[in-house]
């Protein structure tokens, strides 16, 4: 059997038609499969690659720390200089009251740590979360997840958990005495890069203040420049009591995080003792690469970049088959006219040489989310892309 036959046949499918394409090489925004066609990475690894593939400084710092060691022990016990050094640069541009990480192995745990912590802390179990909302696919996750079709056929799950419209009253008026927390998207992702407005987001923190319920943001996504700022948080002036990290974080390597007060963070360690443990959580490879990608970030212009970019993807982004454009930073939405159009256009990008996809709860939405490393003249490349792979399909 040829390679594809064998990933089909000993690779678990998450889908009955995945993309399939075999790629050997991947730098800076690229992609090269393995007859020597170049693709644009037009999503990042759906977030991840935030600084391009493959940055040398990342790739020394993996080379580095692989050779000094890999997995010790269990996440906690040693002190591992990664994780130290990379919590310490989080925290240094993070609020004050966020100053202290857990490291997980990827976005879903620390959403998973976090829907503990919360309830840890209140002693509640009402979760309050969102419909078009995704938090990732284990059980806890899952039970946020903010569309049944995904959720029904692996109930029973969680218990308590209350989905409300995004953006509405109804989510506000919801928060009372007996609420764990409230977990939302400063931006939401799935629904089609959906961004609420301030006063809604002042709104939940100070129905958060009064109950002394926590306030939680998956900024797995958002994170790391994708809006225009290191946190898009930073946007809505909002301070969350407890933030989510994943994709971006590791600079292409696994890992996640959930960040909060020390003081919170401290009653995960009794009652029971090992409140939360993982055994691969905050791998010192994952935090050294993580941290090196952080560290070209901050060194970088990408971010202070993003508005000019986002009024490129403003101007190129028309066309008589669009019917409208979400956008936020370097982060797009082009909505056509339903999921077969979107289908077929995502296609025919591929052929063309960039690689997007759609969103999970927008399924007639094209995705737009290069590395932000990504220059002018290449992001009007890849409109230009869309533009003729509209141009070239036949819908209407």
């Amino acid at each position: 059997m040829n390679t594809r036959q064998l990933f089909l046949q000993h690779i678990a499918q998450t889908s009955l038609s995945p993309i399939g394409l075999e790629m050997v090489k991947a730098s800076g925004i690229n992609m090269f499969d393995v007859n020597g066609k170049k693709y644009i990475d037009g999503i990042s690894g759906f977030s991840v690659a935030n600084i391009g593939h493959s940055h040398p400084k990342v790739v020394e710092a993996v080379q580095q720390q692989a050779a000094a060691y890999m997995h010790l022990i269990v996440y906690g016990e040693f002190i591992e200089q990664p994780q130290v050094s990379y919590a310490k640069l989080l925290i240094e541009h993070l609020p004050s009251t966020l100053d202290c990480v857990y490291f997980t192995s990827s976005g879903a745990e620390a959403v998973e740590g976090a829907m503990k912590l919360a309830k840890r802390v209140t002693n509640r179990s009402k979760i309050i979360c969102f419909n078009k909302s995704y938090h990732g696919s284990t059980q806890g996750a899952l039970s946020l997840m903010g569309d049944e079709y995904w959720r029904n056929s692996f109930r029973p799950l969680l218990p308590d958990i209350h989905h409300f419209d995004y953006g509405s009253q109804k989510a506000i008026d919801a928060i009372d005495s007996t609420t764990a927390c409230i977990i939302l998207e400063p931006v939401q992702a799935e629904a089609g890069v959906v961004k609420p407005t301030s006063e809604w987001l002042k709104a939940v923190r100070e129905k958060c203040n009064q109950h002394c319920a926590l306030l939680i943001f998956d900024e797995i996504q958002t994170g790391f420049g994708r809006t225009g700022s290191l946190w898009a948080f930073e946007q809505f002036n909002v301070v969350p009591d407890v933030l989510l990290l994943g994709k971006a974080l590791g600079g292409g390597m696994p890992l996640g995080a959930f960040i909060a007060d020390k003081k919170l963070m401290n009653t995960l360690t009794y009652n029971p003792v090992l409140g939360h443990i993982t055994t691969f959580g905050g791998h010192p490879v994952s935090c050294a690469a993580g941290k090196a990608a952080l560290e070209v970030l901050i060194e970088s212009n990408w971010i202070t970049e993003v508005k000019s970019k986002e009024k490129v993807l403003k101007d190129k982004l028309h066309h008589h088959k669009i019917k409208n454009v979400n956008i936020a930073g370097l982060w797009a939405a082009i909505e056509l006219q339903d999921f077969e159009t979107t289908q077929t256009v995502a296609h025919q990008c591929v052929s063309n040489g960039l690689i997007t996809d759609w969103f999970l709860f927008a399924t007639n939405c094209i995705r737009i989310a290069p590395p932000l490393c990504t220059t002018t003249e290449e992001l009007k490349t890849i409109c230009e892309i869309v533009i003729q792979s509209l141009n070239e399909v036949n819908i209407k």
